[in-house]
């Protein structure tokens, strides 16, 4: 069962991470569709997924994660790493079930947090990764605002050869949030 709603978006409610999600985690990470966009290249237990979210998001953490959920079931996860309170930045990451593709819940949830990680965590700047391949989430990015800012040339292996990964950054104050 999804934890309380610590933000709502337009379409979708962002939920702490309980316990009991790290199943529905596990399962979503490693379906292929989903792990061919990110940057997971091995397989995860779910020994390995709870102890990879208690490191996240455990007391001495400043990164955010969050279950996506729609009608209160979950459908994916967003979150904010790599974050440095010093300079105001964060890397966001999501990723959602192949179900839920295409109905726009990433981009809400990206807003909606990003919103936050603005206003709330006073960070100045956010950036994320994609691979060059994954259109699906350039999308989501540039319609949240996020503008391309370079290319990683080779930067990640995968599927026998080398890809490019795209680098996409967003200040405070360019957020688009699609009205």
């Amino acid at each position: 069962m999804p934890g309380p709603v610590f933000l709502r978006g337009e379409t979708v409610t962002l939920r702490t991470i309980e316990d009991e999600d790290v199943p529905f985690l596990q399962e979503t990470v490693n379906d292929p569709a989903v792990r061919h966009g990110l940057s997971a290249s091995q397989p995860m237990t779910e020994q390995a997924e709870r102890e990879w979210l208690e490191s996240e998001t455990g007391l001495d953490s400043e990164n955010a994660h969050l279950l996506v959920c729609v009608d209160g079931d979950p459908v994916g996860t967003v979150g904010l790493m790599a974050v440095s309170t010093q300079p105001g930045t964060a890397e966001i990451g999501y990723f959602l079930s192949p179900d839920a593709w295409g109905n726009g819940y990433a981009t809400d949830a990206v807003r909606t947090l990003a919103e936050y990680g603005f206003q709330e965590r006073r960070l100045h700047r956010m950036y994320a990764k994609v691979l060059a391949g994954n259109d699906g989430s350039r999308r989501v990015l540039e319609k949240a605002g996020f503008e391309r800012e370079g290319t990683l040339r080779d930067h990640w292996f995968r599927d026998g050869r080398h890809e490019d990964v795209y680098m996409y950054g967003l200040l405070a104050g360019e957020l688009d949030h699609g009205e």
